[in-house]
């Protein structure tokens, strides 16, 4: 490997002013990569040293090597700086984010599973635990939530609001789908949007050691929602794209695929992050008293389309934009949603295609795992695939 790497910095500047390596090594330790060459050449100065750069730090460094083992020290040094930079995270969770949980531990050794006792008392209402409260005391806390009904949100929302007053240096909420998002305005008097309601709820968590509290969720359904927050909430808006981009990558047909968007809204949320897949664009049109899909843009022809979305109710509107891509010439049809809601079990209206009848059936229909209760329904029921969020939030959880 024979490349040589140049440093500059600005003038008056204590650093040295020019710096030129070569003969760079890589090689792995403690799990970081290391990057080690010589210096070349180093102004004003002998050229006794090397230059070190380890992954998931900042800045390059300089090492005088007067020995072969101090250059082993020092890289060993740095590597141990890093370990100890590692945030080390309590992770709580309810009974219906158990399995995502456990997905979630196995992506890092700085994650380490806390159970609560769900309890009831005999009039229904929560008997809620938390096991050794103090030993929970300086570290940072997190809690995986799950509001994917009603009557589960007050008893978690308890536990949320306990576990910042126990001493904690910093508490995160995970709530991968924020389920009020679709009750995000009002269009007569009268209406409630509940959206906001659930955003002020959240901003008024107690705060703890270390600061307010952290809100990590997935494609959140409108994103002006993200100014319902108060200033006692740090939302941070996450996004299961990036798998869906990395599971199209792995298909044979992947430089077949086109992105459609079944309306305006789902153009505006994710084409910034698909801009490199030609796009098709969908809408709704009234014609007497129905309101049909149709392509406002783009060309399906000869392509596999997936249709992206932020989430699925009922299904209609998909369905009615699968047919419209299928009659317009679109060979194979997938679609893709963050949130695979499907109340009544509505999911059992998508069909498999296995070949050759992309207008009645998806050759893949891909969810993440922010629902569970939808995940154990279609698990290993063509065509649906669980593309997991657990090494998403295991890298959240690090900021």
């Amino acid at each position: 490997m024979k490349t040589a790497a140049f440093i500059s910095h600005k003038p008056h500047s204590h650093s040295p002013p020019f710096i030129k390596l070569c003969n760079p090594k890589l090689f792995t330790q403690n799990q970081h990569r290391i990057v080690r060459c010589q210096i070349k050449s180093f102004e004003n100065q002998p050229q006794n040293w090397s230059v070190e750069y380890l992954s998931g730090t900042v800045p390059v460094q300089l090492i005088q090597s007067s020995s072969s083992s101090s250059l082993s020290m020092a890289a060993t040094s740095a590597s141990d700086s890093v370990s100890k930079a590692v945030k080390k995270v309590c992770l709580f969770y309810c009974p219906e984010t158990q399995a995502l949980a456990e997905r979630i531990a196995t992506q890092s050794d700085s994650i380490e599973l806390r159970s609560i006792n769900w309890r009831t008392f005999a009039d229904g209402f929560p008997n809620l635990f938390i096991p050794n409260a103090h030993g929970i005391r300086g570290q940072h806390v997190a809690f995986l939530a799950s509001f994917s009904s009603p009557g589960v949100i007050f008893e978690q929302l308890s536990v949320i609001y306990a576990l910042p007053k126990l001493f904690i240096s910093s508490f995160t909420i995970v709530l991968p789908f924020f389920p009020t998002g679709t009750s995000e305005r009002m269009e007569d008097e009268g209406d409630v949007a509940t959206a906001f309601t659930l955003a002020r709820i959240l901003s008024n968590i107690p705060t703890s050691k270390g600061g307010p509290t952290s809100l990590v969720t997935y494609d959140i359904h409108a994103l002006q929602e993200r100014f319902y927050f108060g200033d006692n909430i740090l939302p941070c808006f996450e996004s299961g794209i990036p798998l869906l981009k990395q599971r199209l990558q792995e298909l044979p047909d992947s430089d077949n695929i086109s992105i459609a968007f079944p309306d305006d809204g789902a153009w505006k949320r994710f084409h910034k992050q698909l801009q490199h897949f030609p796009m098709i664009v969908c809408n709704k049109v009234r014609e007497g008293d129905q309101r049909l899909v149709r392509i406002k843009e783009g060309e399906p022809q000869g392509r596999h389309v997936v249709i992206v979305d932020d989430l699925v109710q009922s299904g209609g509107t998909l369905i009615e934009c699968q047919r419209v891509l299928a009659a317009h010439g679109a060979t194979r049809i997938s679609a893709y949603v963050t949130h695979g809601i499907f109340p009544n079990r509505s999911w059992q209206r998508f069909e498999h295609d296995t070949g050759g009848k992309p207008g009645f059936g998806l050759t893949y229909f891909w969810i993440t795992d922010s629902c569970q209760v939808t995940v154990k329904q279609v698990m290993d029921k063509p065509p649906f695939e669980v593309l997991s969020l657990a090494s998403s939030i295991a890298a959240a959880l690090q900021i």
